[in-house]
């Protein structure tokens, strides 16, 4: 059993409700979308095959026990549910980032998932796959990358009609920073009284020149 890995490394987690914690990352390769703020376009075909032991070694290398799965798209890879099985199984607390096109419940239960619902200027917003918000665990994440007041609302109302009850601090609202100033949306949740996280891309504060984890 293998998969098409695109880059092994360890580095601070940025977006998610853990930002700031040292964690590693396994970044496959595929995408089934072209989002328009893609900042990870070098993972849709570059990569390389590892078999499942093969990644478990590489990251059992690094004195991290907190690991994020991401990409491109994990789920378009069958073995990737048997690879976060076997990281859970080792110990290792593991997230997963996904598109929010493909169903969630495959994926063991004890996985953090991150489920990015597109918001009409990624241009993917109909391949969203809104079922997946009630296949949500209660360690689980929702995020919304914003770039215009449409996203916002688009946002608010996705949340009221589909996950009216999953915990709010667990919702993350996200600036599309060439569209958007983190200020703008700050102000536009504070108006609302909108119980969310305004989440900024740490990684890139810390690393602004950085283009890829390593």
């Amino acid at each position: 059993m293998s998969l098409l890995v695109n880059e092994i490394f360890y580095s601070i987690q940025g977006e998610s409700i853990h930002s700031g914690r040292p964690c590693i990352f396994v970044r496959l390769t595929g995408c089934n979308l072209r989002c328009s703020y893609c900042d990870t376009r070098y993972a849709y075909e570059q990569g390389v095959n590892m078999a499942l032991t093969e990644i478990m070694n590489r990251v059992a290398t690094y004195p991290c026990r907190l690991l994020e799965i991401t990409g491109g798209e994990p789920l378009l890879q069958s073995q990737t549910s048997v690879l976060i099985h076997r990281l859970l199984e080792n110990g290792y607390e593991v997230m997963l980032e996904t598109n929010g096109s493909l169903d969630i419940s495959r994926v063991d239960g004890r996985c953090i998932k991150i489920v990015d619902i597109k918001c009409p200027t990624s241009g993917e917003s109909d391949k969203n796959d809104m079922k997946n918000l009630k296949r949500l665990g209660p360690k689980d994440q929702v995020k919304f990358v914003i770039g215009t007041r449409s996203d916002y609302e688009y946002a608010k109302e996705t949340i009221h009609s589909n996950c009216p009850d999953f915990p709010k601090d667990q919702i993350l609202f996200s600036p599309w920073s060439e569209r958007i100033a983190p200020a703008q949306l700050a102000e536009w949740i504070l108006e609302d009284n909108l119980n969310v996280r305004l989440h900024l891309q740490l990684h890139k504060i810390i690393w602004p020149d950085r283009e890829r984890g390593v």
